[in-house]
């Protein structure tokens, strides 16, 4: 076939505030104002964030068909607009994960205030549930995706992955995407139990951009911008500008504790123990997954002794995980061999303001200009398809319907030039690689991990 089949990392959904009250369980609807007034908070100061981003100056430029200005982002929650946008950018298939500042969480995120551990874990449900009831008509094309929760009842945990495999969603992401008091590393043997039950059922891990930070505290930021803001008399303006300098900057999806999460898999022994066991890393980047990686083989040759892993880090990234790079930067293509060809899918993040929607097909042409074809094939979404499991005859009769072909995504990288500056601006397009430039940084984590490996060993 000619088309490609595109399969993206990254895209999201949220549940309407409006429909809370029919997923929430009724036992925990006293929470229901707090959530309401929390939503209204944080929805109305990030949308603030975004319009500084995707400002009415720049809709000339970057949405000439009014699609923005128009809702189709609205596929957050609709399932007809979502396949609407999909199909127009030629995306057969889409990972689709909780998160949008449109559509605040029940409780999980950390977006989200403090909770009780029992309504975080509701809220949890409730997602999943209306995740099913709104997307899981198009099981091919909606690749569903649950958030995770508290785990503070192993057997509840043990319950909900079980109903979401058998409700066809493809994982859930990683324990300690919110992160809550006593939650354990994700080498411990507490998680044994559940790692068993992803890899019977065929669900993947994934640590997606925002991973590790404790509950509460982007909220709390939130209302600290508010706090100052008012007391000093700004407005709209000032506001979007606290809030961009403060926890919402450039360094938010760049934290180091999701790599500490992948260093935790690769060097705790958890692939040996659960050799089907899958991991995504989503909206991290790739570009300092090389590197890292051979610093992690370093440490396992000279703390061999210490750690429970059987092989070098690098060979269980080739064996059991994957690079979910959401806007992709032409450095990361450039550096494919060294991340690993087999290791990567590309992903657009609709809607969100640093996505590639509704530009993805002129982000492609760019970003893939004189690339071989097996390898645009690879990292558009033959790779995912093999990693996931996924049905390849039924996506390429949709590839087929709807897909680009290779002449259309590498055949050309012309693009208007105010287009280009706007997604230099948005999505990182040019953004040197990071390579080992942060590798310092991650020593002062690395060494508590081992610590602790050895310890346990020795014990």
């Amino acid at each position: 076939m000619d088309e490609v089949i595109i399969v993206s990392a990254d895209g999201h959904a949220g549940m309407p505030p409006a429909q809370w009250s029919e997923y929430l369980e009724e036992r925990y609807h006293g929470y229901l104002p707090a959530l309401h007034e929390e939503a209204e908070v944080f929805g109305g100061s990030m949308g603030l964030l975004n319009d500084l981003r995707l400002s009415p100056d720049t809709y000339e430029v970057f949405d000439q068909e009014g699609l923005y200005q128009a809702g189709r982002w609205k596929g957050l929650w609709d399932a007809e607009v979502r396949l609407q946008e999909m199909d127009r950018e030629g995306v057969a298939a889409e990972l689709v994960y909780p998160g949008d500042f449109r559509a605040v969480d029940l409780g999980y995120n950390t977006m989200n205030g403090t909770y009780p551990f029992e309504l975080v874990d509701a809220g949890v449900r409730a997602f999943d549930r209306w995740a099913v009831d709104t997307f899981g008509h198009e099981p091919d094309r909606f690749l569903l995706v649950g958030p995770s929760g508290t785990y503070s009842d192993m057997e509840s945990a043990l319950d909900e992955a079980a109903w979401v495999a058998d409700h066809g969603f493809v994982g859930t992401f990683a324990p300690g995407f919110t992160h809550f008091p006593g939650l354990r590393p994700l080498d411990d043997e507490f998680w044994e139990p559940l790692w068993s039950r992803y890899e019977e059922r065929d669900l993947a891990l994934v640590v997606h951009g925002g991973y590790g930070f404790d509950q509460g505290v982007a909220y709390a930021a939130v209302e600290a911008a508010n706090a100052k803001v008012a007391a000093e008399g700004g407005g709209a303006i000032e506001l979007a500008v606290a809030l961009s300098e403060s926890f919402f900057n450039s360094e938010f999806f760049s934290d180091l504790r999701c790599r500490r999460a992948m260093w935790q898999m690769l060097l705790g022994g958890v692939f040996d123990r659960h050799p089907g066991l899958k991991l995504m890393m989503v909206e991290v980047r790739a570009d300092w997954v090389p590197a890292t990686l051979r610093h992690l083989d370093d440490v396992y040759a000279d703390r061999r002794a210490d750690v429970p892993a059987k092989r070098p880090p690098s060979e269980y990234w080739a064996t059991n995980c994957m690079a979910g790079v959401s806007f992709m930067h032409r450095s990361e293509v450039e550096m494919r061999d060294e991340i690993g060809i087999e290791t990567i899918d590309f992903g657009r993040d609709y809607p969100h303001t640093e996505g590639t929607w509704p530009n993805t097909r002129d982000y492609l042409r760019r970003l893939f200009a004189g690339v071989p074809e097996r390898d645009v094939r690879l990292i558009l979404g033959e790779n995912a398809i093999r990693f996931l499991g996924l049905d390849r005859v039924r996506l390429a009769a949709i590839a087929e319907r709807i897909g680009p072909t290779i002449e259309d995504i590498a055949g050309s990288s012309e693009m208007d030039a105010d287009l280009l500056a706007h997604l230099e601006d948005r999505c990182g397009f040019s953004k040197p690689a990071e390579r080992d430039s942060r590798l310092s940084e991650i020593e002062g984590l690395l060494r508590e991990d081992l610590s602790r490996l050895a310890a346990a060993n020795s014990a």
